[in-house]
């Protein structure tokens, strides 16, 4: 039987890319705040939260 698992397993669940997203509406979370909080890096943020790459932090991201 082949393992379906191989492989790194994602940094962040759907629960925490979910969470994060929600922390990321309110104006005085930051990213670093954020990772810290999820126990991830900032860059992890970015790569599962892909449309902050394309916003400014100012705006909340609906």
């Amino acid at each position: 039987m082949i393992d379906d698992e191989l492989g790194r397993p994602p940094a962040m669940t759907p629960e925490q890319v979910g969470h994060a997203r929600v922390l990321l509406t309110q104006p005085d979370a930051s990213i670093a705040s954020i990772a810290r909080l999820l126990g991830v890096s900032r860059s992890t943020i970015y790569k599962y939260v892909p449309e902050l790459k394309s916003t400014h932090r100012c705006h909340p991201i609906e």
